[in-house]
């Protein structure tokens, strides 16, 4: 029985590990494969509105708008991105405003113009904020990923709350009109899930230490060494970044009224696109109208660009305002077309910056042991021998002095 007791143990371990690498397996292929069908689905989406809508009425409502007024549309964009870099710079003054703002354009247009979800523009945004040959904050520091991923994740916080309040703002302008209850209470439930999220996100910057730590040690298994050894060393600087960040709740406060503004700015945006296209609505409806949408797309920011969820949310907000479907498509159209014009100019700037960092870092350094061999060649030759075996072995001391700080520094990713 002992025996056969050890063998059922045995099986039962090794049926353990077959279940946990199949469990691994589906994890990696799910992962690999959501948003290829997140993508596919919203591209059928997409064509399911725009074959229902028709073609030429949505033509005929883009050439309403015509050139001037689509870079009018642009204009007014880009004014908004300099809002939203000064709301960044409101919450996280140790870095430069111009640094700020060309990261966030990088971002907005990862999301918008790659098949991305929200959560890969982060990580460009991170990337775009210590872009650049010399990285520096305003007094002069060094920037690293500590600096950039505090700094992203802090101006994330902040726009999340300015949009909670948007879209509260939004729902009350929603209120009253025929067959809006059927938004309402489900974008009232979804704002209290945000809600408490945002307060758990917060919570988690404030005093997740521990957390943090716990999750650097978890990626570092998946990482490249070099990088994991950055990661894992310089949790404790990070945390640091992140608190020195959130000591000043009146900076947090001013960076989440600011992108309050940059929100009520889009919807102005909206009710000039709703205008151009001949939809004659007041600006608290289009206010509304993209108040809700926002809620909408944030809840399938899984979806690569929001493709078709966006789509379907003007359709669906129009109806209730007396937009025909032809107008909401075009507005949507006309959002892609100016994101489109927008993020491929700042991601082509992007990769020219990346790669003249890449050049500057591929660039030939003279070996450290050639240096030291051609100092110890020309000690030998000294006529006082005395003189030079002190100085020799002082060179020596200073040189393991040198090897062990640089191996013992934390390296940056």
């Amino acid at each position: 029985m002992a025996f056969g007791g050890k063998r059922l143990q045995g099986w039962n371990i090794g049926e353990l590990c077959v279940r946990a690498c199949c469990k691994r397996h589906v994890t990696k292929t799910l992962k690999k494969t959501l948003p290829i069908i997140l993508s596919l689905l919203g591209v059928a989406l997409f064509t399911f509105i725009a074959a229902k809508a028709g073609i030429h009425p949505v033509m005929e409502a883009l050439g309403k708008v015509g050139v001037g007024g689509f870079f009018l549309l642009v204009l007014v964009q880009i004014v908004i991105d300099i809002g939203l870099g000064i709301a960044w710079k409101s919450s996280v003054p140790q870095i430069g405003f111009l640094r700020l703002t060309a990261a966030r354009l990088v971002r907005d247009a990862a999301g918008a113009c790659l098949p991305f979800s929200q959560l890969g523009g982060m990580v460009l945004g991170v990337r775009a904020t210590l872009a650049g040959r010399s990285a520096q904050a305003v007094d002069g520091e060094d920037l690293h990923w500590p600096e950039g991923v505090a700094a992203n994740l802090v101006d994330i916080t902040t726009e999340v709350l300015g949009q909670i309040a948007f879209i509260l703002v939004a729902i009350l302008c929603l209120v009253g009109h025929q067959g809006a209850a059927r938004f309402i209470w489900p974008l009232m439930g979804g704002m209290v899930l945000l809600s408490l999220g945002i307060a758990g996100f917060i919570w988690t910057q404030h005093r997740g230490g521990s957390m943090v730590r716990k999750a650097a040690m978890f990626f570092g298994r998946h990482i490249a060494a070099d990088w994991r050894e950055s990661l894992i060393g310089n949790t404790e600087i990070f945390q640091a970044r992140l608190e020195s960040l959130w000591s000043r709740p009146d900076r947090i406060m001013m960076g989440a009224l600011s992108h309050f503004v940059c929100w009520v700015g889009g919807a102005a945006a909206t009710w000039i696109a709703l205008t151009l296209l001949g939809a004659h609505v007041g600006f608290l409806s289009a206010l509304a109208i993209e108040g809700v949408v926002c809620g909408i797309m944030s809840a399938g920011f899984l979806v690569p660009a929001a493709l078709g969820v966006q789509e379907a949310a003007y359709v669906a907000l129009g109806l209730i305002f007396g937009i025909d479907s032809q107008i909401s498509l075009s507005l949507s159209l006309l959002r892609r077309g100016r994101d489109i014009l927008i993020g491929i100019p700042v991601l082509l700037g992007w990769q020219l910056v990346e790669m003249s960092r890449l050049r500057k870092q591929s660039a030939p350094v003279p070996p450290r042991e050639k240096t030291v061999t051609s100092v110890l060649k020309k000690t030998k030759t000294s006529v006082m021998s005395g003189s030079v075996k002190k100085d020799v072995s002082a060179n020596r001391d200073t040189e393991d002095k040198d090897d062990a700080a640089f191996a013992t520094a934390p390296r940056v990713l």
